[in-house]
C-alpha cells in the first residue's frame, strides 16, 4: 500500500515537471523585457518616412521615433533590428525580436498568430502612379491588365490580388516595386496612402498619388500571444504618449497631422 501510494506520488511528480517548465518557459513578455532592460524592436529600416536611414547613415523615421518613446515609457532601452518586410513577421514569430513597429495591418488572420496593440496609426490603401500619368487609373475596372507592384506578404498584397484581371508583381520592399514603377516596368504600386506626401516631397522619384483604393486601416504593434502584462503596458505606453503630447509632436513632424485620427477626423 505505501509503495503504490509513493509511485503515485512521483508519477505525479514526474507529470507536473513539463508543465512547471512550461510555465516558466512562458513566463509574461514583459517581465523579460524588464529582465532585459532592452525592448527588441524590428522595422524594414527602408520604409521612409515611417523608417528609414538619414544621410548619416542614423535610423530615423515615425515608427522609429514612436518605438524610442515607447521604450521610455517602458523604462528601457530600444535595441532596432532591421530586415525586409517578406521576413519580419517569420522573425517575430521565431522569437528574433519583441514587437514590430513597421505599419503592420492588424488583420484578422495575423491575430490568430500574434497579439496586438491598441491601433496607433489609422490610414487606407492608395495607388500610386507615375507622375506623367494620362490614363484613368482610379477603379479595380481600370487596372484590369494592368501591372501593379506590392511588397510580399502585405494586406496591400492581399488587396491588389483581389483586383480581377490585374498582374500583380511581388517585391521584398517598397524601395524595389517605386524603382520599377519610375522606370515604366509596373503600372501603379499600392501602399499606404500616409507615404504618399513624403514621396511627392521628399524624393526625386517621378510619382504621385493616385486614387484610394480599399477601407480605412488600422495599423499596431504586433507581439507573441500570451502576454497580457505587456500588451497592457504598451497600450499604457500609447495611451500616455497621445495624453502628454508626445504622439502629436511625432506625427506632426513627418505628416502635419494627428495620424492616429481617419483624415476626415482632422
Amino acid at each position: 500500500m505505501m509503495r503504490s501510494l509513493a509511485s503515485r506520488l512521483l508519477a505525479a511528480a514526474a507529470l507536473a515537471l513539463p508543465l512547471l517548465a512550461a510555465t516558466a518557459h512562458a513566463a509574461d513578455l514583459l517581465d523579460e523585457v524588464k529582465q532585459r532592460g532592452t525592448l527588441r524592436i524590428a522595422v524594414e529600416g527602408t520604409y521612409p518616412p515611417f523608417n528609414y536611414k538619414d544621410e548619416a547613415g542614423r535610423l530615423t523615421g515615425f515608427d522609429v521615433e514612436i518605438a524610442e518613446a515607447i521604450a521610455g515609457k517602458l523604462g528601457v532601452k530600444p535595441e532596432f533590428t532591421t530586415t525586409e518586410w517578406s521576413g519580419i513577421l517569420a522573425g517575430l514569430q521565431a522569437g528574433k525580436f519583441d514587437v514590430i513597429v513597421n505599419q503592420v495591418a492588424a488583420t484578422d488572420q495575423r491575430r490568430q498568430t500574434f497579439d496586438f496593440s491598441e491601433p496607433y496609426v489609422v490610414s487606407s490603401p492608395q495607388l500610386v502612379i507615375r507622375a506623367n500619368e494620362t490614363r484613368p487609373l482610379k477603379t479595380p475596372a481600370d487596372l484590369k491588365g494592368k501591372k501593379i507592384g506590392v511588397g510580399q506578404g502585405t494586406n496591400f498584397a492581399e488587396i491588389a490580388r483581389g483586383i480581377e484581371g490585374a498582374e500583380v508583381k511581388v517585391y521584398p520592399g517598397a524601395q524595389e516595386y517605386l524603382q520599377d514603377l519610375a522606370s515604366g516596368r509596373i503600372d501603379a504600386a499600392l501602399n499606404d496612402s500616409l507615404l504618399i506626401p513624403y514621396l511627392a516631397s521628399k524624393t526625386r522619384l517621378p510619382v504621385k498619388a493616385g486614387a484610394p483604393l480599399g477601407k480605412l486601416e488600422s495599423n499596431a504593434i504586433p507581439f507573441r500571444k500570451g502576454s497580457p502584462k505587456f500588451k497592457q503596458a504598451i497600450d499604457k505606453a500609447l495611451a500616455d504618449l497621445k495624453a502628454d503630447g508626445s504622439y502629436a509632436k511625432i506625427s506632426n513632424k513627418y505628416f502635419g497631422r494627428d495620424v492616429s485620427k481617419p483624415p476626415v477626423a482632422q
